[in-house]
């Protein structure tokens, strides 16, 4: 048998990843940062593009902020000619942005903290999206196209409900309807309390890995995972404990597919159009799927990423990109963009996807 020879690598630097941000992308126009006072705490928005056009509200997922979560996928370069026609407000939960001090209670004129105990009082689900609505009338937007990833899919879907007049469509990636389970309230616990510390121990890391992309792309695309094991290494662990433990506490959305035309009108659901995303490995697969299955299916495209995890912004953003055009274009927006054909054909098969997981209807 002949021997192999050993080969040693001279010429290879590893490098740690970049920061991420806005201001280090080339494809990004990043206008201004602002923070707006809310009753539930400062809310942290970043715009990018022409204020005059129309404007895409974004919201995050746990443990990530508008720089980790969408930087990538709006920096890409078959969005630019997407964002030509729209502005990006990216809001970001209290506490979540870069560079973030630990929140404090507020004080009163003695000093004395308002609240009672020692913590910051953080906003409940359903307060974050009525913070939303405060960012919203600040910048004095009629309509927005809601984009949210995870929990701030919850948060845009909540505000839907309450403020339909205002919601253009929504694009949910990795939704879901209902309040936690009891195996995601063990884990979520265990790290809120870990966090509480002001560390982001082993165990938390794994879990925010797991959630963001699942198993599969965890072990297939260590680049990706040593990217965002950088990024952890800069959460504030004490804010993020406080939203997470506020995701935890979420209600279920109470929305119902009605299919009865006299009860429609009287159901809660949402009633924009929608179109939710999901990686055909994704963790949240159930959720997703139950979430479109409590979605009325005439104005909701449900579409699965091929090849992809949680987290299809990162793992497939052309595919995702153009989904994302061919969803706009239905909408009646950016008409004149050319589509790829592969991606036609793909998005094509939604409704008949669709149909198949409509629940079966009711005698």
């Amino acid at each position: 048998m002949e021997k192999i020879a050993d080969i040693e690598l001279t010429s290879i630097d590893a490098t740690d990843p970049k920061p991420r941000s806005f201001a280090n992308s080339i494809n990004a126009i990043l206008i201004q940062e602002d923070d707006i006072e809310t009753p539930y705490g400062n809310i942290h928005v970043a715009i990018q593009g022409d204020r005059s056009k129309q404007p895409i509200v974004t919201f995050h997922d746990i443990g990530l902020n508008h720089s980790t979560c969408f930087q990538g996928f709006f920096s890409y370069h078959e969005m630019q000619p997407i964002l030509r026609h729209f502005c990006v407000y990216h809001v970001n939960a209290p506490g979540q942005e870069d560079g973030a001090l630990f929140l404090k209670p507020e004080q009163d004129a003695l000093g004395n903290p308002e609240s009672l105990g020692s913590r910051f009082v953080y906003p409940t689900i359903d307060q974050l999206a009525e913070a939303v609505h405060h960012v919203v009338e600040h910048y004095g937007m009629k309509t927005f196209i809601g984009f949210g990833v995870g929990a701030g899919a919850n948060i845009l879907a909540r505000y839907e409900l309450n403020h339909h007049e205002q919601v253009d469509s929504l694009v949910l990636v990795n939704p879901t309807a209902s309040k936690s389970g009891w195996i995601e309230w063990g884990y979520q616990k265990m790290n809120s309390w870990y966090l509480n510390s002001g560390q982001v121990t082993a165990f938390t890391e794994e879990y925010l890995l797991w959630h963001w992309f699942g198993k599969k792309t965890r072990w297939t695309n260590h680049d990706l995972i040593q990217t965002y094991k950088e990024y952890i290494k800069v959460i504030n662990a004490q804010n993020l404990a406080l939203f997470i433990e506020a995701y935890l506490k979420r209600t279920d959305l109470g929305i119902v597919r009605e299919m009865d035309a006299m009860r429609k009108v009287s159901a809660r659901t949402i009633r924009c159009r929608s179109l939710v995303l999901v990686g055909d490995d994704s963790p949240h697969m159930d959720d997703v799927v139950d979430m479109n299955g409590r979605m009325l299916p005439e104005i909701t495209d449900f579409m699965k990423i091929a090849d992809c995890g949680g987290m299809p912004l990162e793992e497939q953003p052309g595919k995702t990109c153009e989904a994302f055009k061919l969803f706009l274009q239905g909408m009646g927006y950016v008409p004149t963009l050319v589509q790829k054909q592969s991606a036609a054909a793909e998005y094509n098969q939604l409704h008949s996807l669709e149909r198949q997981l409509m629940p079966p209807m009711s005698c």
